[in-house]
């Protein structure tokens, strides 16, 4: 357990990628199975301890110390296993270190009745890092900066393979993955990636200059589709194994049911997940409300109607298809989806131009109906071969130009991670104008990205200097007509919401710029938002 408390602790202090990459294969390559297979399934997120709730750990810590005093530890430290960590009020000796291994099997085979009692034990016998490891495993919260893909390019990095053969087999394989390291070793066969039902790596795309590249590029190479404002996802029927998976692997087959029974078809497509209602695609607000969800019920099936609009063909039957060039690809997909009897399943349709002028004109001005949903553009390269990963050159994406209004911070909240000593998540507001005719902040949004190391710490300070109220870790920061801190508020739509005050709730906004400039006053009001609504509903 201490190489992994150890492994976590440099991981959450490191902010360089290659930096986390060293680390992450040195582990792998200094560390015996099978703890490294599960510090492997920890940081990719395919380790879970179905009977480890916060709550048993909250209950574990009160029963040793006063429930107020560390109701307010956590609420000034603002993570619950760091807390924890630093007021455990350990009985030196009481037990030994675990090992991990030891742990992960422990947790697998207990009860919610034993976890309480394992976690007494385990906590007595670390010190305080070994404690917030533990902690950080049992709830799945990692938060050290290593993504899934990540960890993947480690343990390729490590047996000197391409990250895209690690995928193939990733979802034939399972923790502590004995066998992949055996053949990364060289003391095994590559693990097989055959497995009926299984995920494909994503092919992805790079973000467009204009600048520079549709100098470089003839746009006569080139197919454009709209990007549909969805969730791209796989759709898999192999040997009557049907499985919906998000671009990271996730599955989330039962979530939506309803699509798996249309998957009548042998094979694998990739296509965006999508909410539409006779034909039409609806706001991502819509699929929101299927996303996320353990179980769906009849009437949120029928309320929200899930559908895939098909990209691209990446098995035929039992044949791959992906090393074939892409108007290959969509030739046979189109007879494809032809052939199906559903109407759950359809063609993103392809968009001619002749010129990038035509289809800058195309992006900026869409036609009414569906491309009014789409978040951009996409080109694909007709001769490119489908390549796990985002190789360069074969495929842009040419996104929308962000929404933008000024808006005025309202509330604050501490950050986790290596944020949880900051005020890092904001909730901002519009002016509204009230019966009375006096103006006041409506909530519209909240954001916790798009700033500077450096910004961050002069927004922590204007949140500190300017509290004026405190909602147990929330902070209202004043805000009138006269002071006020104003964010640039850039985001990617709009969509009508019941569940907000304001009557809108806004789509991956992030913060723009922050217009230290700019007096409170000035911010945009309510009636701005209500008229960008309208005319994205004027489809």
């Amino acid at each position: 357990m201490r190489a992994f408390a150890e492994l976590l602790d440099r991981l959450s202090l490191t902010a360089s990628r290659n930096a986390k990459l060293t680390l992450v294969r040195d582990y792998l390559a200094e560390t015996p199975d099978p703890d490294r297979g599960w510090a492997l399934a920890a940081l990719t997120g395919d380790l879970a301890f179905n009977a480890a709730k916060p709550a048993f750990i909250r209950k574990a810590v009160e029963a040793r110390m006063d429930a107020t005093l560390f109701r307010w530890s956590y609420d000034y430290v603002g993570d619950l296993a760091e807390t924890v960590a630093l007021v455990w009020p350990a009985r030196p000796g009481a037990n030994r270190e675990p090992e991990l291994s030891e742990v992960v099997d422990a947790l697998r085979g207990a009860s919610r009745t034993e976890v309480q009692r394992l976690i007494e034990a385990w906590l007595d016998g670390l010190e305080t890092t070994g404690r917030w490891a533990l902690l950080k495993l049992m709830t799945g919260g990692m938060r050290v900066g290593v993504s899934s893909r990540l960890a993947k390019q480690a343990v390729a990095d490590l047996g000197k393979v391409e990250v895209a053969e690690i995928e193939e087999v990733w979802h034939a394989l399972h923790p502590p993955y004995e066998d992949l390291f055996a053949w990364l070793e060289g003391r095994s066969d590559r693990p097989s990636a055959v497995a009926p039902g299984r995920f494909r790596p994503v092919m992805l795309a790079q973000a467009i200059d204009e600048a520079v590249d549709f100098g470089k590029l003839d746009p006569a190479d080139y197919a454009a589709e709209w990007k549909w404002d969805g969730i791209r996802v796989q759709a898999v029927n192999e040997a009557g194994v049907r499985r919906l998976y998000t671009r990271n692997g996730d599955d989330i087959s039962k979530t939506f049911p309803d699509v798996l029974e249309a998957l009548e078809f042998e094979g694998a497509i990739d296509g965006e997940l999508l909410v539409m209602r006779d034909g039409a695609v609806a706001s991502f607000g819509d699929l929101q409300q299927r996303l996320n969800r353990k179980t769906v019920d009849v009437k949120t099936m029928q309320s929200f109607p899930a559908a895939i609009r098909a990209y691209d063909l990446l098995a035929d039957g039992e044949e791959d298809t992906r090393v074939l060039p892409f108007a290959e690809r969509r030739r046979r997909l189109e007879a494809f989806v032809g052939g199906l009897k559903t109407s759950q399943i359809d063609l993103s349709p392809m968009q001619p131009f002749e010129t990038w002028a035509e289809l800058a004109d195309l992006r900026r001005a869409p036609p009414p109906g569906d491309p009014q949903i789409a978040e951009g553009l996409m080109l694909k390269r007709w001769d490119s071969i489908y390549e796990a990963g985002r190789p360069k050159g074969p495929w842009f994406k040419w996104k929308r130009d962000p929404f933008l209004i000024d808006a005025v911070l309202m509330y604050a909240q501490r950050g986790h991670g290596k944020r949880s000593s900051f005020y890092s998540d904001y909730t901002f507001g519009v002016w509204t104008e009230g019966p009375d005719g006096k103006r006041a902040l409506t909530p519209v949004g909240k954001a916790y990205f798009g700033f500077t190391d450096e910004e961050l710490k002069q927004i922590d300070k204007f949140v500190r200097d300017n509290t004026v109220d405190r909602f147990g870790p929330v902070r209202s920061v004043k805000a009138d007509i006269h002071f006020g801190l104003v964010f640039e508020v850039a985001f990617e739509g709009l969509q009508r919401s019941t569940r907000h005050k304001s009557g809108v709730a806004m789509r991956f906004p992030r913060i723009s710029r922050i217009r230290w400039d700019k007096p409170a006053g000035e911010a945009d009001e309510l009636t701005t938002l209500e008229r960008m609504l309208a005319r994205m509903e004027g489809r």
